[in-house]
C-alpha cells in the first residue's frame, strides 16, 4: 500500500517507521520550514527513532497526490488550515486517516467532521487512536489501538493492512464516541499531573474513574456510545497519559501547578475550552473538565477548585 504521512513531529515519525516496517511503501512530508524536517533530512533522525532508507522523505505538498492513504497527525488545531491548503491539489478517491486527539476551538467540532467539510465527497476517512508511546513501540513493546470509520469496507481495509505484532488493531463502532473519548483524555492527562505537582497523586484512581463518567455522559447526549468511555480511545489510554513519564499532557499538568515552562505540544490544554462549551451546549455537567479549564484560563487557584469538588452535591456513583 502506497501511504503518504503528513506530519513529522514524534507520532508522525512513528507511523512512518512502523508502516515502512510491515511492508508500506511509505513517504514522509513535512514542510521546508519545519527544524523536525530538516533534521530527517540531514540525518533521517529524530530524538527518538531512525528512518531507514526505504523511507521516502518530502518538502512537496504533491507528494500526497500518489498516496493511496493519507495519513495525517498534527496539532489538532492546525488540521483545517492544512486541509485547506490541501484544496488546490483537488484530492479525490483517497482514504484519509487522522491520527490526531482534538476538538477543534471555537466550533466544538470533531476532526473528521472537519474533513467531511474541507474534503471532497469521494474520499472516505477513519480515525487511528488509541493508547502507546513512540518510545515503548521502537523499543518493541506492543500495545492495542482502534481504526473506526463510517465505511466498513474502509475499516477492514486499514485494520487488515495496518495490524501487526506491534499493534493489534480492534474494529471501532462509534465515531462521536471514539473521537470524543480520545480528545477528552488528554484533558485528564492535565488534571493528573496538576494531582501530582499538589502532592495528590493518590487521586488519580478517582479521576479515572469519574473522569471516565462525565466523559461518557456527554458522549451520550451527543448521540455517541457512552460506553465507547471505556474503551480503547479514552479509559484504554489512560495508562499512557495519567503516569506515564512521557505524557506530553501529564508532564503539562505538572508543570503548570508547579510554575515551571514546558514547551512540549500538550494537546489537552487546547481541547478542554471546546469539551466544556460541548458542555454547556448539551446541558452536561463535567466538573473535572470545568476545573481543569478554571486553572488554565481564569488563575484559579488550586486548593479551592480541589475543595469545590469536594463540596459537590452528595449523589448516586453512576446517576446520569
Amino acid at each position: 500500500m502506497n501511504v503518504t504521512i503528513a506530519g513529522c513531529g514524534r507520532w508522525g515519525s512513528f507511523i512512518t517507521w512502523y508502516l515502512d516496517r510491515i511492508g508500506h511503501q511509505t513517504t514522509l512530508y513535512g514542510r521546508k520550514s519545519s527544524k523536525r524536517m530538516q533534521a530527517f533530512l540531514e540525518t533521517r533522525k529524530n530524538d527518538l527513532l531512525e528512518l531507514p532508507p526505504s523511507v521516502t522523505l518530502s518538502t512537496d505538498l504533491h507528494s500526497l497526490c500518489g498516496a493511496e492513504v493519507i495519513v495525517v497527525s498534527m496539532g489538532a488545531q492546525n488540521f483545517r488550515g492544512f486541509l485547506k491548503e490541501l484544496a488546490p491539489l483537488e484530492l479525490c478517491g483517497k482514504i484519509f486517516v487522522l491520527c490526531m486527539k482534538g476538538i477543534e476551538d471555537g466550533s466544538g467540532k470533531r476532526l473528521s467532521e472537519i474533513a467531511k467539510e474541507e474534503l471532497d465527497p469521494s474520499n472516505r476517512i477513519a480515525v487511528w487512536l488509541g493508547p502507546g508511546h513512540v518510545q515503548e513501540f521502537y523499543a518493541g513493546r506492543p500495545n492495542c489501538m482502534v481504526i473506526d470509520s463510517e465505511s466498513q469496507q474502509v475499516k477492514k481495509l486499514l485494520i487488515e493492512a495496518f495490524s501487526s505484532e506491534t499493534i493489534r488493531f480492534y474494529y471501532g463502532e462509534d465515531m462521536i464516541g471514539n473521537e470524543l473519548g480520545a480528545a477528552a483524555k488528554n484533558v485528564i492527562g492535565i488534571a493528573a499531573g496538576i494531582l501530582d505537582g499538589l502532592g495528590l497523586s493518590t487521586l488519580k484512581g478517582a479521576l479515572m474513574s469519574r473522569g471516565t463518567h462525565e466523559i461518557s455522559l456527554l458522549i451520550r447526549k451527543m448521540g455517541g456510545n457512552p460506553f465507547s468511555a471505556y474503551g480503547l480511545c479514552h479509559l484504554g489510554d489512560y495508562e499512557a497519559t495519567v503516569f506515564s513519564p512521557h505524557s506530553h499532557n501529564r508532564r503539562f499538568g505538572e508543570a503548570f501547578i508547579r510554575g515551571e515552562p514546558y514547551s512540549e505540544l500538550a494537546e489537552g490544554y487546547y481541547t478542554v475550552k471546546p469539551i466544556v462549551m460541548l458542555a454547556k451546549r448539551y446541558g452536561v455537567a463535567m466538573p473535572i473538565c470545568e476545573c481543569v479549564c478554571r486553572l488554565l484560563y481564569e488563575n484559579a487557584d488550586p486548593q479551592k477548585e480541589i475543595n469545590l469538588l469536594f463540596a459537590r452535591r452528595l449523589k448516586k456513583e453512576f446517576e446520569t
